[in-house]
């Protein structure tokens, strides 16, 4: 098992387009935790109006998996998370 982000995005982005899906956009992030060894990147993903939707994967001999495909734990998480900085002068 093992977590290339980028390939994550490449092959979700594929998985859904083969699915007739049109996301706006993909961002993917590692989350801190781990399925078999391997970090978990949750992507989240727009589908429009605003309609997003987080996929956690990892992948398997270069396949992705999501947590629909195998039993990875994809509850909320702060990743990726920054509190704004607001500055008055």
């Amino acid at each position: 098992m093992t977590s290339n982000v980028a390939e994550i995005e490449r092959q979700l982005d594929a998985r859904l387009h083969d699915r007739l899906l049109s996301p706006r956009w993909i961002a993917c992030v590692r989350n801190g935790r781990s399925y078999q060894g391997a970090a978990i990147v949750r992507c989240n993903v727009n589908f429009g109006d605003p309609h997003i939707e987080a996929y956690c994967s990892v992948l398997s001999g270069g396949r992705l998996l999501t947590q629909h495909d195998a039993p990875i734990p994809c509850g909320h998480d702060d990743a990726g998370w920054v509190a704004p900085v607001q500055v008055f002068s």
